[in-house]
């Protein structure tokens, strides 16, 4: 669930200010006015991760972020070199959005993944967002401003950043009031992609794009998109990535111009968007508002329905409880793709929560068997494991999908259970505490983490304790 206002702007100002105090002094000193350095600016990165992380819902469903990672790295590997390690992640929520933070963070929104045509577009809005962090745009907007007070500059960030990263209409209200609270508008917009910034980043990234192999019309497209579409919840609002990345209409006509002139051999080219359609039916089915959802495959001809459309149709109607309609579609979708692995999952999944333990271990242990990192299927497993006091297997599959997801706060709290249970008191209250530390409940990562600490013995077992205990005071400089 995405964290109010109130609770992410402490987190923002601190993480701010703990990192430009020594920005601004190295600056002052050794590095002159100047420089901010690739090591600050990753160091910054891994805090604003760290933040982002703790506030919004992250998509876990490795079948979603595997695909888009790839896209992300078809991208970077275009880009080379990059003066970063580039890592993405994907935020669950429906707004059309997509933004990168310095150190090479990129994020993208489920809402984009689900209204692209071609996976060009999806690829053309990451070359931009890429194209940002390779000409480190945020950074030279942080150098230029290093006259500005401390706290100034963190509150002046916080909304910049908070207005970047939000899928609220009120969040990015705010998140303006507080830049010009800190600083005054003419710092706010120093601070926000310029005319330059964005010409640049489309320049750039239509050149990775191309490079890539994708059609250069996406990323034109993708922004035609932007401007078409409203959110879900209101029509009076636009996309996010419209109030934080100025003068779209104007950049479509430049980019369009650019494309006449390339070889008709770019303009050719197609996607594959066979694997795009999977990800999109899992994202519309369990992502966007249920009603919303079912409108959508209510509103679509039967005779075009696809397996994954009966998979996403089945998905829905068990979310609005309707479970017999859902069976009956998932039925539909078993006999039209048997041996699909994403569909033999959500039937897993659906008989799991439906309590027949049975069918849901045969279908979860087929979609394991056909694609070992398919976290949920491994994580479902593992609890049916887990019920059936099968300790040692359950613990294997839980450890393969921490693997997988490693900040999932839910894997870490069932690991935890299996591990308590089995009579591991060390290794229960170890990842109870990982739990409630990725879940940002420090009061409870700090009792579990001394609890483990009771019960630590031996060298191996103190190192994992210090390790937890390093992690809950990095996050507690910017959570309480």
């Amino acid at each position: 669930m995405r964290k109010s206002i109130t609770s992410i702007l402490p987190a923002l100002l601190a993480a701010l200010t703990l990192l430009l105090t020594p920005v601004m002094t190295a600056q002052a000193g050794l590095l002159g006015p100047d420089k901010l350095t690739l090591k600050m600016e990753n160091e910054m990165g891994r805090n604003f991760d760290m933040i982002i992380r703790s506030q919004m819902p992250m998509v876990g469903d490795t079948y979603i972020t595997e695909y888009v990672d790839e896209i992300v790295q078809r991208i970077v590997k275009a880009k080379r070199p990059m003066p970063f390690r580039v890592k993405s992640a994907v935020v669950a929520n429906p707004i059309l959005n997509a933004f990168a933070i310095p150190g090479g963070f990129i994020y993208i929104f489920t809402g984009l993944v689900q209204e692209v045509d071609t996976e060009a577009q999806l690829a053309g809005v990451i070359s931009h967002e890429l194209a940002h962090v390779s000409q480190r745009h945020v950074a030279s907007r942080i150098e230029k401003q290093k006259k500005i007070g401390m706290l100034a500059m963190a509150g002046t960030l916080a909304g910049l950043l908070l207005g970047v990263a939000s899928g609220d209409a009120n969040t990015l209200k705010a998140s303006q009031a507080l830049m010009i609270g800190s600083r005054g508008a003419a710092t706010a917009a120093m601070l926000n992609y310029s005319q330059d910034d964005e010409r640049e980043a489309d320049h750039v990234g239509m050149n990775a794009l191309v490079k890539a192999g994708y059609n250069p019309r996406g990323m034109p497209e993708t922004f035609e998109v932007m401007l078409k579409n409203k959110w879900f919840d209101s029509g009076a609002q636009m996309p996010t990535y419209l109030s934080t990345h100025p003068g779209l209409a104007d950049r479509i006509i430049y980019l369009n111009d650019r494309i006449k002139r390339m070889p008709k051999v770019f303009l050719d080219r197609k996607d594959d968007n066979t694997r795009l359609r999977k990800i999109q039916a899992l994202v519309r089915s369990k992502m966007s508002p249920a009603t919303t959802a079912m409108a959508y495959y209510n509103n679509k001809k039967r005779s075009e329905y696809t397996a994954f459309d009966y998979m996403a149709r089945g998905i829905v109607l068990n979310r609005l409880k309707d479970r017999d309609e859902a069976e009956k579609a998932y039925t539909k979708a078993l006999e039209m793709a048997p041996k699909e692995p994403i569909i033999s999952r959500e039937v897993g999944i659906f008989y799991f929560k439906s309590g027949n333990r049975s069918k849901a271990f045969q279908y979860l242990h087929m979609a394991a068997i056909k694609n070992q990192k398919d976290a949920l299927a491994l994580f479902y497993l593992a609890r049916i494991q887990e019920e059936a006091d099968q300790y040692s297997r359950a613990e294997a599959n839980m450890r393969k999908v921490l693997e997988l997801v490693p900040e999932d706060w839910e894997v870490h709290k069932h690991l935890g259970m299996i591990l308590g249970e089995s009579g591991d008191p060390f290794g229960g209250n170890l990842h109870l505490a990982y739990s409630a530390l990725y879940s940002s409940n420090m009061r409870k990562a700090r009792y579990h983490a001394q609890r483990a600490g009771a019960a630590a013995k031996g060298e191996a077992q103190e190192k994992q304790l210090k390790k937890l205990n390093n992690a809950i005071a990095a996050r507690a400089k910017f959570l309480k």
